[in-house]
């Protein structure tokens, strides 16, 4: 069984991903393909570019593998509901046509999908399923750099898990320990997103951005933290938990919380989606920041206890929370720490069709020596040809300016970026999951006062207190920020040291946001959290363009870092093809458009 097509849908994230004799040739979210983000829909576009990337048709896919067991999900769905009558009739009522029509027969229906997108297919190809928790562990193993590995997947919940902790060695991957719902990390956290006024299953990351505004050493933040764990959350020393269920309603309604104990519970009301945030707000997130991390701390030492290994591989949404990924990455834990980039549902597809593909193949080991992982720089999702740029000039009268060889393109590139020029850069491969940048992003100066707040209010369209991220050279992370662990995705947080920060006012904690985020805290503002924190990414290949113009940057600049940031508008996809591109780069500010070898800039767009 080699050509193995995993598939994510139904829930969120819906993405395809195909393996052949265990190297993953092709990955893709649907939402990139139909522009619906966090879309749930059975990913057509996405199976469709998986299997014609390696040019072939479903006749010579071996399997299909589905991340999720649908049987052991309603089996939860049904005892959950049972056990909580006569609440939650309303939401039983309106789930129950959904699950009676497609995801109890998911079989059927992905048969049917599948009949749909290949009519002239005529083998029954095979249709397997794996469970959730192991869609995620092997995602996070089998691409890893590690031939053995502790792994920690922890998440909302999947059919029952809500977080566990398995073993990998060679081929094998064993799942030692479970959580199970309702307690949940994931849905904790989410609480605290919906309750802040984000949107669950996608805004937690807001959440986290949000919490280094909070005050640390305040008695409100500490009372906060209190009330959590003494209220919300029972914390067991090997990182399980209780939640009291008194205040939350996930399990019976169509809301997370209930929300007139927790606002009497903090004293804050509901924000709504949009409103002012206040100080209140920026404390309550980093409290529950906190106490998160104090739970997947306790998490990763009992996997620690349980394998005894010396490397942990991470998968799962809350995996995503790179706050918590860098706190446990400095805690010496473990001497190797490795997060799936994809480490969502869309991962889950990927780990589904590795899962198979190892119990299939338990003798073949993919992996080298030299510390890399297997997933390609995750650039594995559509590419630009130059032709489709030549012809889309052609008929748009679009004149670039076509640069010969990479180090002049680079160079040039580099010179604007250093004038303080925004760029929208999109070259090779587009990257799979959230945490993979560098092949469709926004890049930007890190030098500029001003940076970070021209690209949320002009070019992004989002909250002013949104951070960026840095992409640079593995000499200034281990210059700057003291790190010299791989980090090839944005999947760590780490102050910068403390010899290139800025002094602050005596009351810096105590000012209002807007004031913060104009006082300088670094050289490189735009990418210095209001806390001396960066969610940093490394290139350490030379092979890669970004490596290049990074160098470049450096001649001309003194640094080789970046701002890096995904191409995209607030709420939309990252852009795919080139008139997603242009939509965004002529409707922003952002004054130079790469694509490949193609340089566009305003002034040479006809009218």
């Amino acid at each position: 069984m080699n050509v193995i097509l995993g598939i994510s849908a139904y829930y969120h994230d819906s993405a395809a991903v195909l393996i052949v004799n265990g190297e993953i040739v092709a990955a893709v979210q649907e939402e990139r393909l139909n522009r619906i983000k966090n879309t749930s829909v059975f990913p057509v576009k996405a199976i469709q570019f998986c299997l014609s990337q390696h040019e072939i048709d479903l006749e010579s896919v071996d399997a299909v593998v589905f991340y999720d067991k649908p049987f052991l999900k309603f089996e939860r769905l049904l005892e959950n509901f049972y056990a909580n009558v006569p609440k939650g009739l309303s939401a039983f009522l309106k789930f129950l046509p959904e699950w009676s029509q497609k995801k109890i027969f998911l079989k059927k229906e992905i048969r049917r999908e599948l009949a749909e997108l290949y009519p002239n297919s005529k083998r029954k190809i095979e249709l397997l399923f794996s469970s959730h928790h192991l869609s995620h562990a092997a995602s996070a193993f089998y691409p890893s750099p590690y031939n053995e590995a502790a792994i920690l997947t922890i998440d909302a919940v999947g059919e029952w898990a809500t977080a566990s902790i398995g073993h990998g060695a060679g081929a094998k991957i064993e799942l030692l320990k479970e959580m199970h719902f309702p307690d949940s990390v994931g849905l904790l956290y989410s609480s605290f997103t919906y309750f802040l006024g984000f949107k669950v299953n996608s805004g937690e990351y807001k959440l986290m951005g949000l919490s280094p505004y909070g005050i640390g050493d305040s008695e409100e933040t500490k009372k906060f933290v209190e009330k959590i764990k003494s209220s919300l959350v029972e914390i067991f020393e090997d990182g399980s938990i209780r939640l009291n269920q008194a205040y939350f309603k996930y399990r019976h309604a169509l809301r997370m919380i209930n929300q007139s104990r927790w606002e009497k519970l903090f004293g804050i009301t509901k924000r709504k989606e949009g409103g002012t945030l206040n100080q209140q707000h920026a404390n309550l997130a980093l409290a529950i920041q906190q106490v998160t991390e104090e739970i997947i701390l306790k998490m990763a030492k009992t996997a620690k206890e349980l394998t005894g290994s010396s490397n942990l591989c991470l998968a799962g949404g809350v995996a995503l929370n790179c706050v918590a990924n860098g706190k446990l990455k400095e805690s010496g834990l473990f001497a190797n720490v490795w997060v799936q980039p994809a480490a969502g549902d869309a991962g889950g597809a990927l780990g589904a069709a590795l899962a198979v593909f190892y119990a299939h193949n338990p003798s073949v080991n993919l992996k080298s020596n030299n510390n890399q992982d297997l997933m390609h720089g995750a650039l594995l999702g559509p590419e630009i040809s130059n032709k489709q740029i030549e012809e889309y000039c052609n008929e748009n009268g679009v004149k670039p300016s076509v640069f010969a060889n990479s180090n002049d393109l680079c160079q040039y590139v580099a010179e604007q970026l250093f004038a303080n020029k925004i760029v929208g850069w999109i070259n090779g491969r587009s990257e799979f999951g959230p945490r993979a940048l560098g092949a469709r992003s926004i890049l930007a100066s890190p030098l500029a006062l001003d940076m970070q707040s021209k690209l949320n209010l002009a070019v992004k369209f989002r909250e002013d207190f949104r951070p960026f991220a840095p992409i640079m050279l593995k000499e200034e992370a281990a210059k700057y920020y003291d790190v010299e662990h791989p980090a090839h995705y944005m999947q760590f947080v780490h102050k910068i040291k403390s010899e290139f920060r800025l002094d602050l006012p005596v009351n810096y904690a105590h000012l209002p946001f807007e004031e913060r985020l104009k006082i300088p805290r670094s050289k490189f503002q735009a990418i210095t959290h209001v806390d001396f924190s960066s969610r940093i990414q490394i290139v350490d290949n030379e092979c890669l363009v970004m490596f290049n113009l990074l160098n470049r940057f450096r001649s001309v600049s003194g640094s080789g870092i970046l701002v890096n940031t995904s191409f995209n508008r607030n709420g939309e996809p990252i852009v795919c093809n080139l008139k997603e591109a242009f939509d965004c780069y002529e409707n922003t500010d952002i004054s130079i458009l790469v694509i490949n070898n193609y340089i566009f800039e305003k002034k040479e767009i006809n009218a």
